[in-house]
């Protein structure tokens, strides 16, 4: 029998194209345009990041999320300097140590509750280093808005976090893989959430998009060196417009706030849903669109057939992350739910 769940809820890279997306790819698909960027598509992708942003930010567009997060921090600190993340941050964890192959740096982890760093923990750290000739000298923190584990820093935080990196001559990075569920999350604009923030990797593939993400540099003292970082990285696109109509279609009726708002609902529905069966307990509050439970170990496998998804094994009970996306229903939801509750009721 067809497991209609499979996949469902294992992350949100698993979801298809927003139908928007695909019509306006379809739509710039017609006659010859010149490469590389320099087409009236990528021109207007780029100003409308500029109208999000502000005019004095530069937009690079790329095809993944590694290279977002890379090309960022290669512009952002040489071989012999340090950056500090949460040590489950996707830079530590989940880049096959691309950053200490492709930049030369250090990245030194955190550790951190929910993978959102303290302003404690980082002044600690940057003290015991700084002019210390024997160690990497600290120069970027990089902050993932959500984080890894769901959670969402909030302004007061950022600007908090923002403050001390300006007194001590530090650069900030902001890794926005799922930045548009933070911003539904908070309540707030791409704007204000990045205040003060000197490079931020853009995410789009995880809410609706084909395959685009972007590096917007922030800091105009930082933009020179950009455009060559990327053409070296092997991240310019010669049929760049169908990046661009990607962002055009995120950005035109706020369908990248209807994804993310649709994504996180769902993740509510769904947290309320496991959360009411017995044997199952909620590890966190849901913030965006990840839900995290804890489960009787001995029903993994049982979980991992109806979806697959990522497990931190323990003893008598483990933790599953599940996490719903832009098409997400709430009629798939609700039989998730009773499809897993008959694993409580065994």
């Amino acid at each position: 029998m067809e497991n209609h769940y499979a996949h469902l809820l294992a992350s949100d890279n698993v979801s298809g194209v927003h139908p928007e997306v695909m019509a306006k790819l379809a739509e710039v698909n017609r006659g010859h345009v010149p490469g590389y960027g320099a087409d009236a598509v990528t021109a207007a992708a780029l100003e409308q990041f500029r109208a999000v942003f502000g005019e004095n930010s530069e937009t690079l567009l790329l095809f993944n999320g590694t290279a977002a997060n890379v090309l960022a921090l290669k512009g952002m600190l040489q071989s012999h300097e340090a950056l500090f993340c949460a040590e489950e941050a996707h830079l530590q964890v989940d880049e096959c140590g691309a950053p200490e192959h492709y930049i030369g740096c250090k990245l030194i982890p955190v550790p951190a509750m929910r993978g959102k760093l303290t302003l404690a923990r980082i002044e600690q750290l940057v003290a015991a280093d700084l002019d210390v000739v024997h160690r990497s000298q600290p120069r970027v923190i990089s902050l993932a808005q959500a984080t890894e584990r769901g959670a969402v820093y909030s302004l007061e935080e950022l600007r908090a976090i923002g403050a001390f990196a300006r007194q001590r001559g530090l650069l900030l990075h902001m890794d926005g893989a799922r930045l548009a569920n933070a911003v539904q999350a908070l309540g707030v604009s791409f704007a204000e959430i990045v205040e003060g923030f000197d490079v931020l990797s853009f995410g789009g593939t995880k809410n609706g998009l084909m395959m685009a993400e972007a590096v917007v540099v922030l800091n105009p003292a930082l933009r020179g060196a950009y455009p060559y970082i990327r053409k070296q990285g092997m991240q310019l696109a010669s049929k760049q417009r169908f990046l661009a109509a990607q962002f055009l279609a995120y950005f035109e009726n706020d369908l990248w706030r209807r994804n993310a708002g649709n994504a996180n609902a769902m993740a509510r529905r769904l947290a309320s849903g496991l959360g009411s069966l017995n044997g199952v307990t909620l590890s966190a509050p849901v913030e965006i669109n990840m839900v995290f439970a804890q489960v009787p170990t001995d029903w993994l496998d049982a979980v991992q057939r109806l979806t697959p998804c990522l497990v931190w094994p323990g003893d008598a009970f483990s933790e599953i992350r599940l996490v719903t996306s832009f098409d997400t229903r709430a009629e798939d939801i609700d039989n998730f739910v009773r499809e897993f509750g008959r694993l409580s009721a065994r």
